[in-house]
């Protein structure tokens, strides 16, 4: 039998960096049962230089990402989602498009490190900052037992760890 592929949309206003590094943190943490997309409702078309950098230093894959919109995951040929995480509060707040799948959609807001002002340093150790947060919620929704626990008790689960920083 043919184990289940869950899929899975990152969201973010511009898809620059925060979901960006998320969809590229599932790649590698999801152990193979997932597959992680990432968007924007305003994409800049453009990938963060400090995102790609963070996460070329800690060995994550960055060849595959590229910043696209949300209307990319809406056609016929779009995949069904299992799960929509939205990154950015702004976001969180906008009209969806309806996605394929019925997903069941959670909040996991983080400030975006391209904000951060002072020099070079700071800005660099807000992104590693925003990747560290993103790893370890990803790394424990990872870890939950998708399969036996009901919908609503899994959104529940999904948001503490969203909380959870």
């Amino acid at each position: 039998m043919r184990k289940k592929i869950w899929h899975v949309l990152f969201l973010c206003t511009n898809n620059a960096v925060r979901s960006i590094l998320a969809e590229s943190l599932l790649h590698r943490l999801g152990y193979g049962a997932f597959q992680a997309y990432s968007a924007g409702s305003q994409p800049t078309g453009t990938v963060h230089p400090y995102a790609l950098e963070v996460l070329a230093q800690h060995q994550y894959p960055t060849t595959h990402l590229q910043s696209k919109s949300w209307e990319t995951f809406t056609g016929p040929l779009a995949p069904p989602l299992d799960f929509v995480f939205t990154l950015s509060n702004e976001v969180a707040h906008e009209t969806a498009p309806v996605w394929p799948g019925q997903p069941l959609t959670v909040h996991w807001g983080l400030p975006t490190p391209v904000a951060v002002e002072g020099d070079e340093t700071v800005k660099r150790a807000a992104f590693l900052d925003t990747m560290q947060r993103l790893e370890r919620r990803i790394t424990r929704f990872v870890h939950l037992p998708l399969t036996s626990l009901d919908r609503e008790t899994l959104k529940r689960q999904l948001e503490a760890i969203g909380a959870g920083g």
